[in-house]
Protein backbone atom coordinates (compact mmCIF):
# COMPACT_ATOMS: atom_id res chain seq x y z
CA UNK A 1 0.00 0.00 0.00
CA UNK A 2 1.43 3.44 -0.88
CA UNK A 3 2.54 5.56 2.06
CA UNK A 4 0.06 8.42 2.40
CA UNK A 5 1.03 9.69 5.88
CA UNK A 6 2.50 12.95 4.58
CA UNK A 7 -0.70 14.02 2.80
CA UNK A 8 -2.77 13.30 5.89
CA UNK A 9 -0.32 15.33 7.97
CA UNK A 10 -0.77 18.29 5.63
CA UNK A 11 -4.54 18.14 6.01
CA UNK A 12 -4.14 17.98 9.77
CA UNK A 13 -1.95 21.08 9.68
CA UNK A 14 -4.84 23.04 8.20
CA UNK A 15 -6.86 22.18 11.27
CA UNK A 16 -3.93 23.03 13.51
CA UNK A 17 -3.79 26.53 12.07
CA UNK A 18 -7.06 27.26 13.87
CA UNK A 19 -5.46 26.56 17.23
CA UNK A 20 -4.39 29.76 19.04
CA UNK A 21 -0.72 30.15 19.82
CA UNK A 22 0.09 29.85 23.54
CA UNK A 23 1.44 32.80 25.48
CA UNK A 24 5.26 32.52 25.32
CA UNK A 25 7.02 32.14 28.67
CA UNK A 26 9.06 35.02 30.04
CA UNK A 27 11.49 35.33 32.90
CA UNK A 28 10.09 35.15 36.41
CA UNK A 29 11.87 38.36 37.43
CA UNK A 30 9.95 40.31 34.78
CA UNK A 31 6.59 38.74 35.55
CA UNK A 32 6.14 39.52 39.25
CA UNK A 33 6.61 43.15 40.19
CA UNK A 34 7.74 43.73 43.79
CA UNK A 35 4.68 44.49 45.87
CA UNK A 36 3.80 44.50 49.54
CA UNK A 37 1.96 41.24 49.07
CA UNK A 38 2.98 38.88 46.26
CA UNK A 39 0.23 37.08 44.36
CA UNK A 40 1.00 33.49 45.24
CA UNK A 41 -0.23 30.01 44.29
CA UNK A 42 1.01 26.67 45.58
CA UNK A 43 1.01 23.48 43.49
CA UNK A 44 1.23 20.08 45.19
CA UNK A 45 2.15 17.04 43.07
CA UNK A 46 3.85 13.68 43.66
CA UNK A 47 6.89 12.14 41.99
CA UNK A 48 5.09 8.92 41.08
CA UNK A 49 5.66 8.45 37.37
CA UNK A 50 6.04 11.67 35.37
CA UNK A 51 2.47 12.69 34.56
CA UNK A 52 1.55 14.42 37.83
CA UNK A 53 4.81 16.36 37.95
CA UNK A 54 4.56 17.17 34.24
CA UNK A 55 1.14 18.78 34.70
CA UNK A 56 2.42 20.67 37.75
CA UNK A 57 5.42 22.00 35.84
CA UNK A 58 3.30 23.32 32.98
CA UNK A 59 0.76 24.90 35.34
CA UNK A 60 3.71 26.52 37.12
CA UNK A 61 5.00 27.98 33.85
CA UNK A 62 1.61 29.30 32.78
CA UNK A 63 0.73 30.82 36.15
CA UNK A 64 4.13 32.51 36.34
CA UNK A 65 3.48 33.99 32.88
CA UNK A 66 0.31 35.52 34.36
CA UNK A 67 2.30 37.28 37.07
CA UNK A 68 1.75 34.84 39.93
CA UNK A 69 4.49 33.53 42.19
CA UNK A 70 4.31 29.73 42.29
CA UNK A 71 5.54 27.41 45.04
CA UNK A 72 5.84 23.71 44.17
CA UNK A 73 5.72 20.82 46.63
CA UNK A 74 6.02 17.05 46.37
CA UNK A 75 3.55 15.31 48.66
CA UNK A 76 5.99 12.43 49.17
CA UNK A 77 8.50 14.85 50.70
CA UNK A 78 5.89 15.91 53.26
CA UNK A 79 5.45 12.39 54.67
CA UNK A 80 7.66 11.76 57.72
CA UNK A 81 10.69 9.50 58.03
CA UNK A 82 11.24 9.07 54.27
CA UNK A 83 7.99 7.14 54.07
CA UNK A 84 7.24 8.87 50.77
CA UNK A 85 10.12 7.07 49.11
CA UNK A 86 8.87 3.74 50.48
CA UNK A 87 5.40 4.47 49.15
CA UNK A 88 6.74 5.34 45.69
CA UNK A 89 9.03 2.33 45.52
CA UNK A 90 6.33 0.00 46.82
CA UNK A 91 3.82 1.31 44.29
CA UNK A 92 6.36 0.83 41.51
CA UNK A 93 7.11 -2.70 42.62
CA UNK A 94 3.52 -3.85 42.86
CA UNK A 95 2.98 -2.62 39.30
CA UNK A 96 6.14 -4.36 38.09
CA UNK A 97 5.91 -7.58 40.07
CA UNK A 98 2.18 -8.08 40.65
CA UNK A 99 0.06 -6.12 38.17
CA UNK A 100 -2.85 -8.50 38.80
CA UNK A 101 -2.83 -7.36 42.43
CA UNK A 102 -2.86 -3.70 41.35
CA UNK A 103 -5.93 -4.35 39.19
CA UNK A 104 -7.77 -5.88 42.15
CA UNK A 105 -6.74 -3.05 44.46
CA UNK A 106 -7.85 -0.48 41.89
CA UNK A 107 -11.24 -2.13 41.49
CA UNK A 108 -11.78 -2.60 45.22
CA UNK A 109 -10.98 1.05 46.03
CA UNK A 110 -13.16 2.13 43.10
CA UNK A 111 -16.11 0.21 44.54
CA UNK A 112 -15.40 1.50 48.04
CA UNK A 113 -15.24 5.11 46.84
CA UNK A 114 -11.62 5.67 47.87
CA UNK A 115 -8.82 4.50 50.14
CA UNK A 116 -9.13 2.70 53.44
CA UNK A 117 -8.41 3.85 57.00
CA UNK A 118 -4.67 3.07 56.82
CA UNK A 119 -4.23 5.21 53.72
CA UNK A 120 -6.19 8.02 55.37
CA UNK A 121 -4.02 7.76 58.49
CA UNK A 122 -0.88 7.96 56.36
CA UNK A 123 -2.10 11.06 54.51
CA UNK A 124 -3.07 12.79 57.76
CA UNK A 125 0.57 12.75 58.82
CA UNK A 126 1.31 15.20 55.97
CA UNK A 127 -1.33 17.75 56.96
CA UNK A 128 0.69 19.75 59.49
CA UNK A 129 3.77 19.69 57.30
CA UNK A 130 1.68 20.92 54.40
CA UNK A 131 0.40 23.84 56.47
CA UNK A 132 3.92 24.67 57.60
CA UNK A 133 5.24 24.61 54.03
CA UNK A 134 2.68 27.03 52.59
CA UNK A 135 3.76 30.67 52.38
CA UNK A 136 1.56 33.02 54.46
CA UNK A 137 0.59 34.94 51.31
CA UNK A 138 -0.63 31.87 49.42
CA UNK A 139 -3.96 32.70 47.79
CA UNK A 140 -4.86 29.30 46.31
CA UNK A 141 -3.53 25.74 46.34
CA UNK A 142 -3.66 23.37 43.34
CA UNK A 143 -3.30 19.59 43.51
CA UNK A 144 -2.27 17.40 40.58
CA UNK A 145 -2.27 14.16 42.59
CA UNK A 146 -5.18 12.38 44.36
CA UNK A 147 -3.36 11.98 47.68
CA UNK A 148 -2.52 15.68 47.76
CA UNK A 149 -6.17 16.51 47.13
CA UNK A 150 -7.13 14.43 50.14
CA UNK A 151 -4.60 16.15 52.38
CA UNK A 152 -5.66 19.62 51.24
CA UNK A 153 -9.36 18.77 51.35
CA UNK A 154 -8.99 17.57 54.93
CA UNK A 155 -7.34 20.85 55.90
CA UNK A 156 -10.17 22.81 54.29
CA UNK A 157 -12.82 20.75 56.09
CA UNK A 158 -11.06 21.32 59.43
CA UNK A 159 -10.94 25.06 58.81
CA UNK A 160 -7.14 25.11 59.02
CA UNK A 161 -6.79 26.10 55.36
CA UNK A 162 -8.93 29.09 54.37
CA UNK A 163 -7.84 29.65 50.75
CA UNK A 164 -9.46 27.84 47.80
CA UNK A 165 -8.21 24.37 46.88
CA UNK A 166 -8.37 23.17 43.28
CA UNK A 167 -7.68 19.73 41.85
CA UNK A 168 -6.45 19.44 38.27
CA UNK A 169 -7.51 15.99 37.01
CA UNK A 170 -4.52 14.69 35.05
CA UNK A 171 -6.35 11.54 33.89
CA UNK A 172 -9.23 11.16 31.43
CA UNK A 173 -10.85 8.64 33.76
CA UNK A 174 -11.58 9.72 37.32
CA UNK A 175 -11.06 7.21 40.11
CA UNK A 176 -13.02 8.13 43.28
CA UNK A 177 -9.70 8.85 45.01
CA UNK A 178 -9.44 11.95 42.81
CA UNK A 179 -12.56 13.49 44.37
CA UNK A 180 -11.84 14.63 47.93
CA UNK A 181 -14.26 16.27 50.32
CA UNK A 182 -13.25 19.86 50.98
CA UNK A 183 -11.80 20.57 47.51
CA UNK A 184 -13.50 23.67 46.13
CA UNK A 185 -13.01 23.24 42.35
CA UNK A 186 -12.11 20.29 40.11
CA UNK A 187 -10.63 21.13 36.70
CA UNK A 188 -11.10 18.61 33.88
CA UNK A 189 -9.60 18.37 30.39
CA UNK A 190 -12.86 17.19 28.78
CA UNK A 191 -16.54 16.67 29.44
CA UNK A 192 -16.02 12.90 29.94
CA UNK A 193 -13.75 13.18 33.03
CA UNK A 194 -15.88 16.10 34.23
CA UNK A 195 -18.98 13.89 34.22
CA UNK A 196 -17.10 11.13 36.05
CA UNK A 197 -15.93 13.61 38.69
CA UNK A 198 -19.48 14.82 39.26
CA UNK A 199 -20.71 11.26 39.54
CA UNK A 200 -18.04 10.66 42.21
CA UNK A 201 -19.38 13.59 44.25
CA UNK A 202 -17.36 16.61 43.11
CA UNK A 203 -19.31 19.82 43.67
CA UNK A 204 -17.80 22.42 41.30
CA UNK A 205 -16.34 20.84 38.14
CA UNK A 206 -15.09 22.99 35.26
CA UNK A 207 -13.97 21.84 31.81
CA UNK A 208 -10.92 23.87 30.79
CA UNK A 209 -8.84 21.66 28.49
CA UNK A 210 -5.53 19.80 28.91
CA UNK A 211 -2.27 21.33 30.09
CA UNK A 212 0.68 20.59 27.80
CA UNK A 213 3.88 22.51 27.12
CA UNK A 214 3.57 24.66 23.95
CA UNK A 215 6.59 22.89 22.44
CA UNK A 216 4.11 20.12 21.64
CA UNK A 217 2.47 21.33 18.42
CA UNK A 218 1.96 19.96 14.90
CA UNK A 219 5.24 19.81 13.00
CA UNK A 220 5.95 20.94 9.48
CA UNK A 221 7.27 18.62 6.79
CA UNK A 222 10.83 20.03 7.15
CA UNK A 223 10.64 19.47 10.92
CA UNK A 224 9.39 15.96 10.34
CA UNK A 225 12.30 15.17 8.00
CA UNK A 226 14.84 16.75 10.33
CA UNK A 227 13.53 14.78 13.32
CA UNK A 228 13.79 11.49 11.46
CA UNK A 229 17.36 12.27 10.47
CA UNK A 230 18.29 13.30 14.01
CA UNK A 231 16.95 10.10 15.59
CA UNK A 232 18.26 7.85 12.82
CA UNK A 233 14.79 6.82 11.68
CA UNK A 234 13.66 5.70 8.20
CA UNK A 235 12.99 8.69 5.94
CA UNK A 236 9.79 7.45 4.28
CA UNK A 237 8.36 4.48 6.18
CA UNK A 238 5.33 4.95 8.46
CA UNK A 239 6.41 5.04 12.12
CA UNK A 240 4.47 3.89 15.19
CA UNK A 241 5.80 5.54 18.35
CA UNK A 242 5.33 3.19 21.32
CA UNK A 243 5.47 4.77 24.78
CA UNK A 244 5.10 3.25 28.25
CA UNK A 245 5.52 6.15 30.66
CA UNK A 246 8.63 7.30 32.52
CA UNK A 247 9.08 3.86 34.09
CA UNK A 248 8.93 2.03 30.74
CA UNK A 249 6.69 -0.76 31.97
CA UNK A 250 3.88 -2.84 30.56
CA UNK A 251 3.97 -5.54 27.86
CA UNK A 252 6.34 -3.37 25.83
CA UNK A 253 8.41 -6.14 24.25
CA UNK A 254 5.33 -8.00 23.10
CA UNK A 255 3.73 -4.90 21.61
CA UNK A 256 6.95 -3.86 19.87
CA UNK A 257 7.22 -7.25 18.20
CA UNK A 258 3.56 -7.23 17.22
CA UNK A 259 3.99 -3.80 15.65
CA UNK A 260 7.03 -5.01 13.71
CA UNK A 261 5.44 -8.28 12.61
CA UNK A 262 2.11 -6.84 11.47
CA UNK A 263 3.91 -4.69 8.91
CA UNK A 264 1.74 -1.59 9.26
CA UNK A 265 4.52 0.59 10.67
CA UNK A 266 8.09 0.51 11.95
CA UNK A 267 8.08 0.50 15.77
CA UNK A 268 9.93 3.29 17.57
CA UNK A 269 9.99 2.59 21.31
CA UNK A 270 10.62 5.00 24.19
CA UNK A 271 11.45 3.11 27.40
CA UNK A 272 11.83 6.08 29.76
CA UNK A 273 14.22 5.39 32.61
CA UNK A 274 14.08 1.64 32.01
CA UNK A 275 17.39 1.39 30.13
CA UNK A 276 17.50 -2.38 30.64
CA UNK A 277 14.30 -2.69 28.62
CA UNK A 278 15.76 -0.62 25.78
CA UNK A 279 18.79 -2.90 25.67
CA UNK A 280 16.61 -6.03 25.57
CA UNK A 281 14.52 -4.59 22.75
CA UNK A 282 17.59 -3.89 20.67
CA UNK A 283 18.75 -7.44 21.37
CA UNK A 284 15.33 -8.62 20.15
CA UNK A 285 15.94 -6.86 16.84
CA UNK A 286 13.86 -3.74 17.56
CA UNK A 287 16.33 -1.29 16.08
CA UNK A 288 14.78 1.99 17.22
CA UNK A 289 14.57 1.63 21.01
CA UNK A 290 15.42 4.63 23.18
CA UNK A 291 15.70 5.27 26.91
CA UNK A 292 14.85 8.69 28.26
CA UNK A 293 14.22 11.21 25.45
CA UNK A 294 14.64 14.91 26.22
CA UNK A 295 13.13 16.15 22.96
CA UNK A 296 9.81 14.33 22.76
CA UNK A 297 8.21 17.06 20.58
CA UNK A 298 10.68 16.25 17.80
CA UNK A 299 10.09 12.51 18.12
CA UNK A 300 6.33 13.11 17.87
CA UNK A 301 6.96 15.15 14.72
CA UNK A 302 8.79 12.16 13.26
CA UNK A 303 6.01 9.67 14.02
CA UNK A 304 2.70 8.89 12.29
CA UNK A 305 0.78 7.35 15.19
CA UNK A 306 1.24 6.99 18.96
CA UNK A 307 0.61 3.62 20.61
CA UNK A 308 0.25 3.86 24.40
CA UNK A 309 -0.86 1.74 27.32
CA UNK A 310 -1.75 4.11 30.17
CA UNK A 311 -3.57 7.15 28.76
CA UNK A 312 -1.34 9.62 30.60
CA UNK A 313 0.63 12.73 29.70
CA UNK A 314 2.12 11.24 26.50
CA UNK A 315 -1.38 10.94 25.02
CA UNK A 316 -2.09 14.63 25.68
CA UNK A 317 1.24 15.59 24.14
CA UNK A 318 0.42 13.55 21.05
CA UNK A 319 -2.98 15.25 20.75
CA UNK A 320 -1.27 18.65 20.90
CA UNK A 321 1.19 17.52 18.21
CA UNK A 322 -1.65 16.52 15.88
CA UNK A 323 -0.88 12.81 16.12
CA UNK A 324 -3.55 10.07 16.23
CA UNK A 325 -3.45 7.89 19.35
CA UNK A 326 -4.17 4.19 19.81
CA UNK A 327 -4.56 2.46 23.19
CA UNK A 328 -3.34 -1.14 23.03
CA UNK A 329 -2.57 -3.86 25.59
CA UNK A 330 -3.32 -1.38 28.36
CA UNK A 331 -1.95 -1.74 31.85
CA UNK A 332 -4.42 -2.71 34.60
CA UNK A 333 -6.37 -0.17 36.60
CA UNK A 334 -6.16 3.36 35.24
CA UNK A 335 -4.69 2.17 31.93
CA UNK A 336 -7.93 0.37 31.08
CA UNK A 337 -10.24 3.07 32.42
CA UNK A 338 -8.31 5.81 30.61
CA UNK A 339 -8.52 3.85 27.36
CA UNK A 340 -12.30 3.62 27.75
CA UNK A 341 -12.63 7.32 28.60
CA UNK A 342 -10.44 8.44 25.69
CA UNK A 343 -12.49 6.30 23.33
CA UNK A 344 -15.74 7.70 24.73
CA UNK A 345 -14.40 11.22 24.18
CA UNK A 346 -13.55 10.36 20.56
CA UNK A 347 -9.91 11.29 21.17
CA UNK A 348 -8.26 7.87 20.77
CA UNK A 349 -8.94 4.40 19.39
CA UNK A 350 -8.86 1.43 21.76
CA UNK A 351 -7.54 -1.66 19.95
CA UNK A 352 -8.81 -4.56 22.02
CA UNK A 353 -7.69 -7.52 19.88
CA UNK A 354 -4.29 -8.25 18.28
CA UNK A 355 -6.08 -9.29 15.08
CA UNK A 356 -7.32 -5.70 14.70
CA UNK A 357 -3.92 -4.06 15.15
CA UNK A 358 -2.79 -3.90 11.52
CA UNK A 359 -6.05 -2.55 10.09
CA UNK A 360 -6.43 -0.02 12.90
CA UNK A 361 -2.93 1.34 12.35
CA UNK A 362 -3.46 1.63 8.59
CA UNK A 363 -6.66 3.58 9.24
CA UNK A 364 -4.95 5.93 11.69
CA UNK A 365 -1.92 6.53 9.50
CA UNK A 366 -3.50 6.71 6.05
CA UNK A 367 -7.25 6.93 6.32
CA UNK A 368 -10.14 9.17 7.36
CA UNK A 369 -10.17 7.80 10.96
CA UNK A 370 -6.68 9.21 11.44
CA UNK A 371 -7.74 12.64 10.26
CA UNK A 372 -10.76 12.55 12.58
CA UNK A 373 -8.54 11.58 15.52
CA UNK A 374 -6.09 14.39 14.77
CA UNK A 375 -8.91 16.90 14.56
CA UNK A 376 -10.47 15.67 17.80
CA UNK A 377 -7.13 15.75 19.63
CA UNK A 378 -6.30 19.27 18.51
CA UNK A 379 -9.84 20.33 19.38
CA UNK A 380 -9.13 19.67 23.06
CA UNK A 381 -6.88 22.74 23.06
CA UNK A 382 -9.34 25.11 21.39
CA UNK A 383 -9.85 27.13 24.60
CA UNK A 384 -6.18 28.05 25.00
CA UNK A 385 -4.66 30.38 25.96
CA UNK A 386 -7.50 32.47 27.46
CA UNK A 387 -9.64 29.68 28.85
CA UNK A 388 -7.16 27.00 29.88
CA UNK A 389 -6.52 25.55 33.35
CA UNK A 390 -4.10 28.31 34.40
CA UNK A 391 -6.66 30.98 33.53
CA UNK A 392 -9.28 29.19 35.62
CA UNK A 393 -6.86 28.90 38.57
CA UNK A 394 -6.04 32.60 38.26
CA UNK A 395 -9.75 33.48 38.31
CA UNK A 396 -10.36 31.39 41.42
CA UNK A 397 -7.31 32.98 43.06
CA UNK A 398 -8.50 36.50 42.20
CA UNK A 399 -11.98 35.84 43.58
CA UNK A 400 -10.51 35.55 47.08
CA UNK A 401 -11.30 33.14 49.90
CA UNK A 402 -14.44 31.10 49.18
CA UNK A 403 -17.10 30.34 51.78
CA UNK A 404 -15.80 27.61 54.08
CA UNK A 405 -17.04 24.08 53.42
CA UNK A 406 -19.13 22.33 56.08
CA UNK A 407 -16.96 22.16 59.19
CA UNK A 408 -15.99 18.90 60.83
CA UNK A 409 -14.48 18.56 64.30
CA UNK A 410 -10.71 18.92 64.38
CA UNK A 411 -9.17 15.50 64.89
CA UNK A 412 -7.07 14.89 67.95
CA UNK A 413 -3.35 14.72 67.25
CA UNK A 414 -1.15 12.03 68.71
CA UNK A 415 2.19 12.98 70.25
CA UNK A 416 4.97 13.20 67.69
CA UNK A 417 6.77 9.97 68.65
CA UNK A 418 3.62 7.90 68.74
CA UNK A 419 2.44 9.40 65.45
CA UNK A 420 5.76 8.54 63.78
CA UNK A 421 5.58 4.94 64.98
CA UNK A 422 1.98 4.66 63.84
CA UNK A 423 2.84 6.16 60.46
CA UNK A 424 5.68 3.72 59.86
CA UNK A 425 3.44 0.81 60.80
CA UNK A 426 0.68 2.15 58.56
CA UNK A 427 3.00 2.51 55.58
CA UNK A 428 4.22 -1.05 55.97
CA UNK A 429 0.70 -2.31 56.42
CA UNK A 430 -0.55 -0.44 53.35
CA UNK A 431 2.15 -2.04 51.15
CA UNK A 432 1.88 -5.48 52.74
CA UNK A 433 -1.90 -5.54 52.56
CA UNK A 434 -1.83 -4.29 48.97
CA UNK A 435 0.33 -7.20 47.85
CA UNK A 436 -1.23 -9.62 50.29
CA UNK A 437 -4.79 -8.92 49.22
CA UNK A 438 -4.04 -9.75 45.61
CA UNK A 439 -1.94 -12.79 46.52
CA UNK A 440 -4.59 -14.18 48.84
CA UNK A 441 -7.14 -14.19 46.08
CA UNK A 442 -4.89 -15.97 43.59
CA UNK A 443 -2.81 -18.44 45.62
CA UNK A 444 -3.22 -20.93 48.40
CA UNK A 445 -1.05 -23.36 50.36
CA UNK A 446 2.72 -23.40 49.69
CA UNK A 447 2.38 -21.10 46.67
CA UNK A 448 1.62 -18.15 48.95
CA UNK A 449 5.17 -17.99 50.33
CA UNK A 450 6.64 -18.04 46.84
CA UNK A 451 4.28 -15.31 45.64
CA UNK A 452 5.02 -13.06 48.61
CA UNK A 453 8.74 -13.46 48.11
CA UNK A 454 8.38 -12.55 44.45
CA UNK A 455 5.99 -9.66 45.03
CA UNK A 456 8.11 -7.99 47.71
CA UNK A 457 11.43 -8.21 45.87
CA UNK A 458 12.62 -4.57 45.75
CA UNK A 459 15.89 -4.79 43.86
CA UNK A 460 15.03 -5.89 40.32
CA UNK A 461 12.81 -3.16 38.89
CA UNK A 462 13.04 -4.53 35.37
CA UNK A 463 13.07 -8.33 35.61
CA UNK A 464 14.27 -10.34 32.64
CA UNK A 465 10.98 -11.86 31.62
CA UNK A 466 9.61 -13.35 28.49
CA UNK A 467 8.15 -10.95 25.92
CA UNK A 468 4.91 -9.45 27.16
CA UNK A 469 5.57 -10.24 30.83
CA UNK A 470 6.95 -6.88 31.95
CA UNK A 471 5.14 -5.08 34.75
CA UNK A 472 3.01 -1.99 34.66
CA UNK A 473 3.39 1.61 35.65
CA UNK A 474 1.40 4.55 36.91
Amino acid sequence: MPYLGSSVHLRALATAALRPEPVPPTGRAEQVAPTARAERVAIVSASIGAGHDGAAAELDRRLAARGLTVDRFDLLDLLPARIGRLVRDGYHQILVQAPWAYQRIYRSTERAGGGGPLARALLRTAEQRMLGALHPDTGAVVSTYPGASRVLGGLRLDGRLTVPVLTYLTDFSVHPLWVADGVDVHLAAHAVPAAQARAAGARDVRVCGPVVNPRFRPGTEPERAAARTRFGLPANAPLALLVAGSWGVGPVRQVAMELRDCGAAVPVVVCGRNTALAERLRADGIEHAFGWVDDMPALLHAADVLVQNAGGLSSLEAFAAGLPVASYRCIPGHGLTNAAALEEAGAAVWIREPALLKAALHDLIDGPPGLRQRTAGLGLFAAEPDGGPAAEIARVHAAGPPPPPPRTPVRRRRPTTRRLVATTAAAGAVWASAVGTGIATAYDGPDVLHAIGHGLHLEDTAPDQAPGAEGHHS
